[in-house]
């Protein structure tokens, strides 16, 4: 079974000034990624503005980060939909193209019933039964939550080999961990509840921060892993700040804004997304120069 590591990176989608995919820079940055502590690149996720990418976009992304990070990191490619059969013909393509496996939004805005749901995620699994899939919860978003009954079904199914759990309910992941097999991989889908979810088994984190810390990252899961707890827990409480800066307004917002100020020409966001204010900019400002950052 595929391992995709402890630090998972949901890379931005970086732009030129007229708001075209900025593919030099994607791949640039990915190299960047996977040579300061990403283990796997995930690639057209929530983080990279899948929503107001095309599927001609996200294929040329997985093509060119493909091969800047040959040999370097995996790579997971963002296919799910809302429509069943996209997510399947978007994950039967990705499945060709070589990539590593795919992650699996929860069906947004059409809010079906946990039924639908399993039935949904079964029906890509199905399609596409030799290539890993990650679910993705994140109900602040979709507008629904997959409830641990529901994941504890799905990781029956072989290929399904993990979720990205940011529920923000440690409730929730304990009980999935409870119930599901220990090789089911467990990813925190919040920079700032990694260290909680390590306590109740999960593998690792499905990181917006690690475009700026994730070497930090890295050792701290390593260290947790390795019985230095104490180690662990004072890098979590170092990088706080930062985990919350993140998302003082809508990722990948100010992500991509303190990438910007380290020279990045990772471009601005797409609209329906915009600049950040003054004040996130500040506020993002003082807590890069804290921690050496900028």
């Amino acid at each position: 079974m595929v391992d995709f590591g402890n630090v998972l990176t949901a890379m931005v989608t970086p732009f030129t000034d007229d708001g075209q995919v900025n593919y030099a820079t994607a791949e640039k940055l990915a190299s960047h990624l996977a040579d300061h502590g990403t283990d796997t690149l995930v690639v057209c996720g929530t983080t990279g503005e899948s929503p107001t990418l095309t599927w001609d976009e996200e294929f040329e992304l997985f093509h060119v980060v493909q091969q800047a990070v040959a040999g370097k990191a995996k790579i997971i490619a963002g296919t799910g939909s809302n429509s069943t059969q996209e997510a399947i013909e978007a994950t039967e393509k990705a499945a060709k193209l070589g990539l590593d496996g795919s992650l699996q939004v929860v069906p947004y805005y059409n809010k079906p019933p946990q039924s639908g749901l399993y039935q949904h995620f079964k029906a890509i699994a199905e399609a596409t039964p030799e290539f890993p899939l990650i679910l993705y919860n994140i109900p602040g978003r979709t507008g629904q939550n997959l409830l641990p009954e529901t994941v504890v079904r799905l990781a029956e199914i072989a290929n399904i080999v993990g979720i990205k759990e940011a529920s923000g309910n440690l409730d929730q992941a304990s009980q999935i961990r409870r119930n599901t097999p220990p090789e089911f991989a467990i990813y925190s889908g919040d920079d700032s509840l990694t260290m909680p979810l390590l306590a109740v088994g999960a593998k690792g984190v499905i990181s917006v921060a690690s475009h700026l810390v994730g070497s930090q990252l890295q050792t701290m899961v390593q260290a947790f892993r390795s019985g230095q707890v104490d180690t662990a827990i004072q890098i979590h409480l170092k990088l706080f700040p930062l985990f919350k800066a993140l998302f003082l307004t809508t990722n990948p917002i100010p992500v991509k804004a303190a990438l910007r100020l380290q020279g990045w020409q990772v471009g601005s966001t797409r609209l329906p997304l915009a600049d950040p204010s003054e004040e996130v900019m500040q506020a993002l400002k003082s807590v890069l120069v804290d921690l050496a950052l900028l």
